[in-house]
Order: structure tokens, then sequence, then C-alpha cells
């Protein structure tokens, strides 16, 4: 199964971004509202500068309290964020997302983010291939 195939399944309605600057009380505001665990940091929409996520906010208020809030979202993020490709394999991708323990990859057109799966969504994507296999065989064993 390829990542293109994944974004068959999700919603297009594009992908959640906060520009650089805002704060991370903005961000927690925008993950709460949307109900997602990531957001992508761009000052464009379709550039990827950074990736926050539920965890790197918690992480801040663990260490330095509520005050941390008023931070911005580019002093916190994650910079060097892996991207895939639409042609990428959804095994690939779920070693990667699991080996670097990230939970969400932005899927790349060249420099251009069209899209940002979770492994959530790998994961769902890999099981639902795996029961068509289960059926196909059973189908082939039972002879229908």
């Amino acid at each position: 199964m390829l990542v293109s195939q994944i974004l068959k399944a999700k919603p297009t309605d594009g992908v959640i971004t906060i520009a650089p600057g805002s704060t991370l009380s903005d961000a927690a505001a925008l993950l709460s509202e949307k109900r997602i665990g990531a957001v992508v940091v761009s000052g464009d929409g379709a550039s990827v500068d950074g990736i926050l996520s539920e965890r790197d906010i918690v992480r801040e208020l663990g260490q330095r309290g509520p005050a941390c809030m008023s931070d911005t979202v580019d002093s916190v993020m994650t910079r060097n964020v892996y991207g895939c490709k639409p042609d990428d394999s959804a095994d690939l991708i779920l070693q990667t997302m699991t080996a670097k323990r990230f939970r969400h990859i932005p899927v790349m057109d060249g420099t251009r983010m069209i899209a940002l799966i979770s492994i959530g969504d790998v994961v769902a994507a890999r099981l639902s291939e795996l029961q068509l296999e289960k059926d196909a065989l059973t189908g082939m064993i039972m002879g229908y």
C-alpha cells in the first residue's frame, strides 16, 4: 500500500497549520478545537517550517509550568521534520515513524505540503489491507 492510497481515505479539508510567531496557547487552543495531535508550523500554508505536537506542549509545561504558554511555537517546534512522498510505501512510513518515535508526517509534493498523515492513519490502512488479504485467502481455501 502506498501513501497516496492512505490519502484517499482521509478528508480533503487540507492541512491544519499555524503561523510562526503564534503562541503555545494559540496552538493548544487550535489542537483542542480541531481535535488533532499535531499542527504544522507554516508561514504560507504549503511549506513546512516545523511541526508542533501536543507532546511538545506538555513537555514544556512539565519543565517550565504555565509561563511557557506565551512562548512562540517556533521556539518549541521540531524543526527537522521528516516528510514522505505519495509514492512511498505505508510499511516504510510505519517503520520510520516507529523508529523515530513520531506520530505525524507531512506528505510532500516536492517542497509543497499536500497532506499530513498520522500513525493511526497508516495503521488503519495496513489493518484494512491485511483484512482484505485474509478474506481473499479464506475465499480461496473455502472455494468461493
